[in-house]
């Protein structure tokens, strides 16, 4: 899977989280970065679909965190904008449902990687011309080898070498 792309509309971010999904496992934290408008809940939607969740994936930004259940796995979509501390975030008892779940936050970065062992920073931005960009960044040994390997077959099925 290649770590930087550039994501022209909000279906090209939802097929990324589609892929993306494809990768995750029970356990597994995505930690999602960028500015108001960057496609983080776009992301997240398409997640949603790629794991087969039933109902609408929305923000959950006056609700903090919504568990999406009836795909693959259960998905735990967190909002931690309005988190102000790794305390904060320790009384969400997100660490209770992140074992069986694939648990994406948005807004989390230097609140929640606590929360696993491994996790992978997905930074997004939106250019002045409203094209989104995108780069995967793994943490721990488990996200580097599941993006080489999503890497390895995306370059299989197009008969094309894979690229960084």
């Amino acid at each position: 899977m290649r770590r930087e792309r550039t994501l022209p509309t909000p279906a090209d971010t939802r097929a990324l989280g589609a892929e993306l999904a494809e990768l995750l496992r029970p356990g597994d934290l995505v930690v999602l970065v960028g500015p108001l408008g960057a496609g983080k809940t776009a992301l997240t939607q398409g997640i949603g679909d790629g794991l087969g969740v039933r109902e609408p994936v929305t923000s959950p930004t006056f609700v903090i965190a919504r568990v999406h259940t009836g795909g693959r796995l259960p998905l735990v979509h967190v909002d931690a904008y309005r988190l102000g501390s790794v305390a904060d975030v320790d009384d969400l008892d997100l660490d209770v449902t992140v074992a069986d779940s694939a648990t994406v936050v948005e807004w989390g970065q230097g609140l929640v990687e606590q929360l696993a062992d491994e996790h992978l920073e997905v930074r997004l931005d939106r250019r002045d011309d409203d094209v989104r960009t995108v780069l995967l960044v793994p943490h721990g040994s488990g996200w580097e080898g599941r993006l080489a390997a999503g890497r390895s077959r995306a370059g299989q099925a197009s008969g094309q070498a894979p690229t960084g």
